[in-house]
């Protein structure tokens, strides 16, 4: 299907478009982002091989059940507003970004209760996935991993998954639904393809936000942490070793990233602010890693929660992560 049209798809209708920044700085002399990136507005897309594409979930649903902080169904609209300001060229990398064809497909709809809208979401990246391009998504709570990850098994693709989070997110359902620390559990039991538990990686994890009946249960499925144990540990040294060991085992990789794994005083802005997270850093070189990595086919960023920010910084960060994913994109190609 590379490079196929998808006139005549009905997952077109899963979308509502977004417009450029009306605020975008233009000059000659400096071009942003959002001048070179395509915005999806009526009628049909063609998709190519590699194209990075953009994707909204506006969605905190699963916070909300999982008695958290609501607010994080604003980050598409807040993240979008400075990935478009930053610059399209990496000087430092000689990396340009004006060829990557960035296509921003707009926001998923929310068309009834989470589940119904996980199920969009599930739509809109297995028919990205299909075509050879690679999903980009904005959460959103962690709720957007589930439908992530349907996408995957609605494309019939063996996937592994690598969560860089404070949190492990095994927990059970509540009342039998998911929630934003459900969704590494309901992959790893999902009822036709499930999750083998050695292709789930959580990197970052911290022993004080972790419940030992959540460890005990990935355990015993064979799961992988890497735990946060102080100053010294650098999440891009164990991101590269499990991209490699991903690749070997021959699965798509889907890189999941919980801005809640970044130390507030980097980003205070998020559902579970984190005193004692990764350095904001690290995390930005795993994201560059991630994007020049061929076996990683998709990611997402959630969690970052406008309401609680300050002067936008974590959003601003979020958009750096995603402009040096775009970087690592560009040199892969």
């Amino acid at each position: 299907m590379s490079g196929a049209s998808s006139s005549g798809d009905n997952w077109l209708t899963l979308l509502d478009p977004v417009q450029p920044p009306a605020d975008l700085p233009v000059r000659a002399d400096d071009p942003r982002l959002g001048q070179v990136t395509m915005f999806r507005q009526t009628g049909p897309v063609n998709l190519q091989p590699g194209q990075p594409v953009l994707i909204g979930f506006p969605v905190d649903e699963g916070v909300r059940r999982n008695h958290g902080r609501t607010g994080a169904a604003q980050a598409p609209f807040a993240i979008r507003r400075w990935l478009y300001r930053l610059a399209t060229f990496d000087c430092g990398a000689g990396v340009s970004l004006e060829g990557n064809q960035l296509l921003d497909l707009g926001n998923v709809r929310a068309i009834g209760d989470l589940e119904e809208t996980q199920d969009a979401l599930a739509e809109v990246v297995a028919t990205v996935l299909a075509h050879g391009a690679v999903p980009i998504v904005l959460g959103g709570g962690h709720e957007t991993a589930y439908g992530h990850f349907l996408g995957y098994v609605r494309a019939a693709r063996p996937v592994g998954i690598i969560n860089i989070d404070a949190h492990l997110d095994v927990r059970p359902g509540a009342d039998g639904r998911g929630t934003s620390g459900t969704p590494f559990r309901q992959a790893l039991a999902h009822r036709s393809q499930s999750l083998p538990g050695e292709y789930y990686v959580c990197i970052g994890a911290q022993p004080q936000h972790a419940s030992r009946d959540h460890f005990t249960f990935l355990q015993e499925r064979g799961g992988r942490v890497h735990w946060c144990n102080g100053s010294d540990f650098r999440a891009a040294n164990f991101l590269e070793k499990e991209c490699k060991r991903l690749a070997a085992a021959r699965r798509d990789i889907y890189l999941t990233l919980d801005a809640d794994s970044v130390r507030a005083a980097d980003v205070p802005g998020v559902s579970a602010p984190n005193p004692m997270g990764l350095a904001a850093e690290d995390v930005a070189t795993c994201m560059r890693f991630a994007g020049a990595m061929p076996s990683v086919r998709s990611m997402d960023l959630v969690e970052i929660n406008p309401r609680f920010d300050r002067d936008d910084q974590s959003a601003r960060w979020a958009a750096a992560g995603i402009w040096n994913f775009l970087v690592g994109l560009a040199a892969r190609q």
